[in-house]
């Protein structure tokens, strides 16, 4: 049996044994028990090298089963004993061990796991109502999964198509009606650009109940930064919609968008193109900060128009006789803008260097 021949004979070690409907346990008494080899035949016989009751020795021990079992057999040596593993034939609960009814003196029951049939059955059922509940949460989870997948690609795509008509209508007019289109850009496309802009709330709430894995912070900034240049900038002042910053504000805006949805859509379907990932994580660097130029543009074109108009103006008691213009928020904000700018760039670079440097590393 073993690779090293030894004079003596090898010595009986103490086997505890338990059993289930299924599987027989044997336990050896073996202390950092080496070269053990265990053949299953009408029997099992097993032999290993450890500290047993007779101290440092060669131990064995064969036993010749009640019922047939599978050829297969495992085992697993810890520092106090060895834990074998044998599968019946047959599922069933059996009276003894052994093919003879008086047990070897070396064999014992395993108290530590000895349990009586009923009690077997018994904790059969306890595991299968455990299996069942965590099929239940598995199948709960992987339907919330499924919901919150099925959520995320419909607003992406949505969105895609909503800012896809905007760049495709502005480019054929710009196209058809050259310089002119340029002066009339928030009357054909303002309800759309509202659409979306409106409906790009939803990102910060996904990014604050944890539906999407992102910065809340960043996200807010960008929302917030285009719903107020689209209602407070554009939508308040008749005099702005036909300046043709608006022209611009949108066309940036549009051109990044219909790279960063699409790519959000083949992530919710587990799937890339290579191509688009590349665009979604670089074309933002020379479009971003142009668009926040414009946006700020627009701003200061604003300025003079609020002066006058006095709208959006806080205010004072009579005694002081004044208001506050809105231009002194709009000059607050400009100062935020680039400083959400700063932000934001600084999210969205560590993005793009996370992303490839990740990819880098796995290939």
């Amino acid at each position: 049996i073993f690779t090293k021949k030894n004079e003596t004979m090898p010595l009986t070690p103490l086997v505890y044994w338990a059993q289930r409907h299924e599987d027989i346990y044997l336990r050896v008494e073996l202390t950092d028990a080496q070269f053990i080899i265990c053949d299953i035949f009408c029997g099992i016989l097993c032999a290993a090298q450890g500290h047993g009751a007779k101290g440092q020795n060669e131990y064995e021990f064969s036993l010749e089963f009640l019922l047939p079992v599978k050829s297969e057999v495992s085992h697993k040596s810890t520092q106090r004993q060895v834990n074998i593993t044998v599968q019946k034939e047959q599922r069933g609960w059996w009276k003894r061990l052994t093919l003879q009814e008086r047990k070897p003196v070396f064999l014992a029951p395993d108290f530590d796991r000895w349990l009586d049939e009923s009690d077997a059955e018994m904790e059969i059922r306890e595991k299968e109502e455990k299996r069942n509940m965590l099929k239940a949460s598995r199948h709960k989870e992987e339907g919330f999964v499924s919901l919150k997948t099925g959520f995320l690609f419909v607003y992406n795509l949505v969105q895609f198509l909503g800012f896809s008509w905007i760049f495709v209508n502005m480019t054929v007019r710009l196209f058809i009606f050259g310089q002119d289109s340029l002066y009339d850009t928030f009357h054909t496309i303002s309800d759309v650009m509202f659409f979306c802009q409106i409906l790009a709330a939803v990102e910060v709430l996904n990014a604050a109940f944890g539906v999407v894995q992102t910065g809340v912070i960043p996200t807010f900034i960008q929302v917030v930064g285009r719903n107020f240049i689209l209602f407070i900038i554009f939508g308040s002042l008749g005099e702005m919609h036909n300046q043709p910053v608006v022209f611009f504000v949108f066309y940036l805006w549009s051109t990044i968008e219909i790279f960063r949805y699409p790519f959000y859509m083949l992530g919710c379907l587990n799937t890339e193109w290579k191509t688009l990932t590349w665009l979604r994580y670089t074309i933002w660097i020379p479009l971003y900060p142009l668009g926040v130029i414009a946006e700020a543009v627009a701003v200061i074109q604003s300025i003079p128009i609020f002066d006058e108009t006095k709208l959006f103006s806080i205010p004072l008691p009579k005694a002081v006789g004044t208001s506050i213009s809105f231009s002194y928020v709009l000059h607050i904000y400009l100062v935020l803008m680039f400083l959400g700018l700063f932000i934001n760039f600084r999210h969205l670079y560590k993005q793009r260097k996370r992303r490839f440097c990740t990819k880098r590393k796995a290939n």
